[in-house]
This record gives structure tokens, sequence and C-alpha cells, in this order.
């Protein structure tokens, strides 16, 4: 054998932190052990595959492809234990998922309710991700499911559109802009906003928007949800843009204006990310198509 499984979850680890010594921490050995690992694998591949430098380690091509071949092998690893688990009592299953802010607070709650109630011996961890680390954690393993809006670019992984989703403005019912029916963004920018924190992905889309135009987005306050954005909307202390599907839902019961963006960013398409479909242990696929039967399109 040229390596083992502690050779690669230690090489996974050094590509990850770019540093011997902190992955060596991860992988709960000391540096000389990790280091020695390291050389041994290099003699028996016969080639270098890190690169030492000041600042950390850098992987050699050589290494890149290794590193490729380690992630997919460990994923089977991992998929592996998940399904032969199933003949034991208790968990049958982990399934972890990095999801936009829309999804995490709109409708995965309804997704996995449906989910777990058929699944109750399967785990699920969902971590609120921006759109660039959700494609990066499903490349490197470290997420089994992505769910993303709007273009999503990672070669090699399989996107797979499952509903669309419409930006809107919210206003207050006597705000100057409320009865216009449809606005431009660049004319919202006259007023003050009310936005999301800023490791929200809507506040990291709107940011960059804004950049791209020269232009600027006064945000009188953030808050960490729709809902709490859509009551400093009733309250008049500023406007907000959020998905349809949340402004919808909050009209319900508060004072809102809801006007349709005229710009063809607003419709956005969610998708799930995967590294491939049929490679997902068979409750990880159930779950996609979970999502993809219960999400609706977002409409007026």
């Amino acid at each position: 054998m040229l390596f083992d499984l502690t050779d690669l979850r230690l090489f996974i680890h050094i590509a990850q932190q770019k540093s011997l010594t902190r992955a060596a921490e991860r992988s709960h050995m000391s540096l000389a052990a990790a280091s020695n690992r390291i050389k041994e694998l290099e003699s028996r591949f016969g080639m270098r595959l890190l690169y030492r430098e000041n600042k950390g380690v850098q992987l050699s091509p050589a290494g890149e492809t290794l590193l490729a071949h380690a992630q997919q092998f460990m994923q089977q690893v991992e998929r592996l234990k998940s399904d032969m688990q199933q003949y034991n009592n208790g968990i049958k299953g982990h399934i972890r998922i990095f999801a936009n802010t829309t999804a995490v607070t709109e409708f995965m709650p309804e997704v996995l309710g449906a989910f777990l109630a058929r699944h109750p011996q399967v785990n699920v961890a969902l971590e609120e991700r921006l759109n660039q680390d959700i494609v990066r954690g499903i490349q490197e393993g470290t997420a089994d499911i992505g769910i993303a809006a709007g273009p999503v670019q990672g070669q090699g992984l399989e996107i797979i559109n499952f509903s669309t989703d419409r930006l809107v403005l919210a206003t207050a019912p006597d705000h100057p802009l409320a009865d216009a029916g449809s606005v431009a963004f660049a004319d919202t920018l006259a007023y003050p906003h009310i936005g999301l924190h800023e490791g929200s992905t809507l506040w990291h889309f709107l940011n960059r928007i804004v950049s791209e135009a020269g232009q600027r987005l006064e945000l009188r306050i953030q808050v960490r949800g729709f809902e709490a954005m859509c009551r400093m909307v009733e309250a008049r202390v500023g406007i907000g843009i959020l998905p349809q599907s949340a402004a919808l839902r909050h009209s319900r019961t508060m004072r809102l204006s809801l006007l349709e963006l005229t710009e063809p960013w607003a419709l956005r398409e969610r998708s799930v990310v995967v590294q491939t479909l049929e490679g997902l242990p068979h409750y990880a696929r159930e779950l996609v198509d979970v999502i993809r039967g219960i999400v609706p399109d977002s409409k007026e």
C-alpha cells in the first residue's frame, strides 16, 4: 500500500490549512510524526507533493492530483460507513448541508420536517454559507449537499435547478415608492435600506451589485433575519430587499407594500449542488428529491 486512511486525512488537512503544524494538530499527531508521514508518502510516490514555504505549504501539481483522489476516496469511505450503519440500531446516516440564507430560513425547515419524519435515524447538519463557500465545500467534500441561488459555477459538479426565487422591495404602505408597482434598484438607493447581517448571502450579493455600479447603499440598520427586516420596514425605519417568498409570508401579518425589481438579476435560479447525485448515500438522494418536490417557484 502506498498510503493508509491516516495519510489521506492528514494530506487533506494540510491542503485545507496550508500549514503542516495546524494539520498535525487537527490530525491529533505531533509535527514530527506528520512530517515523517508526508516524507514517506513522497518517497513511496517518488515525487514531491508539497512545497514548503516561509508562510506555510503549497501543493505541487502531483499534490493537487493526490488531493482530488484523496477527497473522493474519503467521501466513499464515509458513505460506506453511513450505508453500513443502517444495519445497526441508532443513527443510520449523516448529511451535512451548506445553504444560503433564504434556504436556511425560508424553506429548509419545511423540507427537513418532511424528510426527518420519514428518516428519524438520519442526522442533518445545516449551515448558512455564502455561494462561493457552498461550492468550495462540495468540491472539497466538507459538505454533501449545497443549496445556492443565482449563477453557480463549479467545474465537475452536478448542479440541479429546482425552482426560481425573485427578489422584491418591501416598503411601508405610505412610503413614496409604495404605489409604484415596480422599481429599478438604482431608484431605491435614494432611501435608507434595512439589510441583513454582513455574513449573509443576500448582503454580499447586493453589496457586489452596488459596488460594480459605482454606487452606494445607505444601510440604516442590519438585522439577523427577514422577519426582523420586515418589522423594521413596517415601522418606517427604511426599505428592504428580500426574497418574495419571505416577503409574502410576512406581509400576511404586517403592513407592507411589495414592489417588483426590474433588473434581470432579481429573478434567480435555486440550485442543489453535489459532486454527483449517484455518489450520494440513498437517504441523501431522497433528501434532494424532497427539496425538489416541496420548494415552489417564487410567484406573485
